[in-house]
This record gives structure tokens, C-alpha cells and sequence, in this order.
């Protein structure tokens, strides 16, 4: 019996804890708690949702400096035309698509931080995500992501594995952490039993068992307990989630309305406001990489990136929710200044980061790169990424970021009313 209920927990579910492998070593994070907000002792109840934009969005796309000469210059068939920029400040605007996020910005309720990138900058999709997520040049060189710290170094004492939750279909390496192993669902509906129907009611009994004194396998056991309660806590929660905005989900992509982005920070609304115990939500949002014809699909990402995530504020703000939540983008690196033969832009260096949320210091912030100073074609980086960091570990978790990220950076004024 006891080798039958590690084999039906191999197979539990799919795309369900990914972080509960049978390789953890730490069988004490599984203890339940309900006082999680409380664990760092600040009583804080924040919520950080991160959203990757996968691929190198094109910063000057999104953020466009139509008052700069040197942009058209380089930009024939890419760039954003200055009637059709929605403007922010003087000189600098909007995609077209982006009018939700005008509004945010308008509202107070949107940061941008320009030039952001780290030093000895690396053109891979690949370790340039990886530095991104471990917030080091080492990148899986470390064992574990800046949010795996961040969750461990906030909430020591806490083993609830409702702290941190991904939606999507891989799992974000910024997520691996020593002790909290994330909840991680591509779908709501398929964070479940994955087994042979047949065999469910079995691995239901199987699992209402006590304690074995065989430490592998009540460890295992409490994996699937924990499995089997965040699954049914999960489904019901978005199933029955009534939201306040329109999302303009469930259209598909292509460009129409919102998308997948759309249902995925629906289901993370779902979730904060069934009152589920998570301090860190991680979203990704893929497509970037645009070497070539790149107007029509940076134009499709750009209104489903509106839709998605002006639907995902207004809900929350309407739910009485947004004065929690704090969302932080980012994109691996930003693209070259000049396009390519093909009417796309190839792999750049720097680019704009965006925070939003009521607590935003709204505005611009750090310094936009020259269009003309550039280092072998790309924007120089005038901001670390890491001083963005900084700013929402200090600032919004309460975490000392020396703590995170192994060494002190300038933080920002991103946080915090004017």
C-alpha cells in the first residue's frame, strides 16, 4: 500500500505544484498556517504580481519619443507615427493601442522607469532571463530566483503554499526558492487529478491516511493533502469569480481584445479576492521576439497588453482590492534602435520597466537613453534593473534587499505617493 500511494502521487496533476518534486529536501514548508500576512511581523497584507513580457518587447514602441528627430531617422516602417502617440509628458507617448494605460498613467496609477538593464548586457533570450530572474550576472548559477528569496527571507516561519502561485505553463525560475515551492497552473480547470477516473475515489482513500512513521512517505502524503485542497480552492475560486471590468477574455489571440493575458490576471483576480494567502503572483505574456514585419504583431500585443491589464486594475479597483496590489513588467532586454531589413528590430539592450498600482509614484523616472550615444547600435542602460527591485522588496514587500539581492542598490522613488 504505502509504494502504490507514491506511485498514484507521481501522476497527481498536471501542470499542478510544480515545485513539490520528489527531489525537495525540506519536508517542514508543508505546515498549514492561517496567520501568513503576519509572518514577516509588519501584518502586511500586499500582493505582488509580476508580469513578463517573454521575447524582448521593443521599448520605443511602447514608450515612444516622438519628440526625438533620431527615432524617424533610424525608424521608417517601425515607428510610431507622433500624430497617432498618445501622450504622457512632452516629447514622449504611448503605443495607440495602450489608451487603458494612458489612463492609469493619467490617474496617477502607472510608473514608467526608462533605460533598464545591468552591465556586461547578454543578447540571449535565455541567460538574459535567467540574470532577470535570479537578479544576478550568474544567472542559474544561483539555486534560486530574487522571489524565491524574497518569499523566504519575508516569511521564514509561514509553510502555507498558498504564498506564491504562477499561472502559465512553465515555471518561472525567479520562483525557486529553498523553502516555499510555488502552485503553478497553466488552466484552473486542469489543476487537478490527472490519473484514471477510475482511480480517483482510490486515491482519495488512499490519502485520508494518518501518519506512517515513514518520513518519505507522509512527507509525500502531505504534498498531495496540500495538492488536492489549493486544486479544489483554486477551480472554485475562478469558477465563481463574478469580476467588475471586461476582461475580453476568452477570444483568443490574434490580437483580439485581451486574450490569454486577459484570462490569466482574471484567474489571479479570482484569486485575491477569494481571500487566498499569496504575496507573489507570477504572469507571462509571450510574443516579443519581433525580427521581422513587426508593426502588426507588436500591435496585437500592445492592444491585448491594454486590455488585459486595464481590465485586471479596474476590477480590482472596483473590488475594493487595488489598494494591495502592486504589479511590476518587465522584458528580458529592449531591441536595437534602427530596424532591420525585414521591418522588424533585432535584440537590444535597454528598456522601459512599468509599475502600477494605487501606492505608484507615478511619472517617468531615471533617465532615457541617447538615440544617438549607443554601444554597437543599442540604447546604453542608465538604470539597473536591480535598483527597480530594490525599490518593490524594500519598499512594497518589506524585505531588505541587501537580503535578496546579495549586495546594496540605489533604490528609486517608485513607491509611495508624491
Amino acid at each position: 500500500m504505502k509504494q502504490r500511494k507514491i506511485i498514484d502521487r507521481r501522476d497527481f496533476l498536471t501542470g499542478g505544484l510544480a515545485g513539490f518534486s520528489l527531489a525537495a529536501t525540506t519536508p517542514h514548508f508543508l505546515g498549514l498556517t492561517s496567520n501568513v500576512f503576519a509572518a514577516d511581523g509588519s501584518g502586511s497584507d500586499r500582493i505582488l504580481v509580476v508580469l513578463q513580457l517573454s521575447g524582448g518587447n521593443d521599448g520605443l514602441s511602447t514608450v515612444v519619443p516622438y519628440g526625438n528627430d533620431a527615432y524617424y531617422r533610424v525608424r521608417r516602417g517601425t515607428a510610431i507615427r507622433e500624430q497617432d502617440v498618445l501622450e504622457i509628458e512632452q516629447g514622449t507617448g504611448l503605443h495607440p493601442a495602450l489608451k487603458g494605460l494612458q489612463a492609469l498613467y493619467g490617474d496617477g496609477r502607472m510608473a514608467i522607469v526608462q533605460g533598464c538593464s545591468y552591465p556586461n548586457p547578454n543578447r540571449s533570450h535565455f541567460q538574459s532571463m535567467d540574470i532577470w530572474h535570479t537578479g544576478d550576472e550568474r544567472g542559474r548559477g544561483l539555486r534560486t530566483g530574487w522571489l524565491g528569496r524574497a518569499i523566504d527571507a519575508c516569511c521564514p516561519d509561514q509553510q502555507d503554499p498558498e504564498l506564491v502561485v504562477n499561472v502559465g505553463s512553465a515555471l518561472p525560475y525567479a520562483l525557486e526558492a529553498d523553502v516555499h515551492k510555488p502552485i503553478s497552473f497553466e488552466q484552473p480547470n486542469a489543476y487537478r487529478w490527472a490519473g484514471n477516473p477510475r482511480d480517483a475515489k482510490e486515491f482519495e482513500q488512499i490519502n485520508e491516511a494518518t501518519d506512517t512513521e515513514n518520513d518519505t512517505v507522509d512527507w509525500l502524503h502531505r504534498v498531495a493533502v496540500d495538492a488536492r485542497t489549493s486544486s479544489r480552492k483554486v477551480r472554485e475560486a475562478t469558477r465563481n469569480y463574478k469580476p467588475k471590468a471586461d476582461y475580453g477574455a476568452g477570444r483568443g489571440g490574434g490580437g483580439r481584445r485581451g486574450g490569454r493575458l486577459a484570462n490569466d490576471l482574471r484567474s489571479v483576480a479570482a484569486l485575491i479576492a477569494a481571500g487566498f494567502k499569496t504575496r507573489i503572483y507570477y504572469v507571462s505574456f509571450g510574443g516579443f521576439d519581433t525580427h521581422n514585419n513587426q508593426r502588426n504583431r507588436h500591435d496585437q500585443l500592445m492592444a491585448q497588453l491594454d486590455v488585459a491589464l486595464s481590465a485586471f486594475m479596474a476590477d480590482l479597483k472596483a473590488q475594493g482590492l487595488s489598494e494591495r496590489v502592486l504589479v511590476l513588467s518587465f522584458s528580458e532586454f529592449g531591441r536595437r534602435v534602427a530596424e532591420n531589413g525585414s521591418q522588424g528590430t533585432d535584440h537590444g539592450v535597454a528598456g522601459p520597466m512599468f509599475l502600477f498600482g494605487d501606492g505608484v509614484k507615478a511619472g517617468l523616472h531615471g533617465k532615457h537613453p541617447s538615440l544617438t550615444d549607443l554601444d554597437k547600435g543599442d540604447l546604453k542602460m542608465t538604470t539597473d534593473f536591480r535598483s527597480v527591485y530594490a525599490s518593490v522588496l524594500d519598499d512594497w514587500v518589506g524585505v531588505a534587499p541587501e537580503k535578496v539581492l546579495g549586495r546594496r542598490y540605489a533604490k528609486l522613488p517608485v513607491i509611495g505617493r508624491a
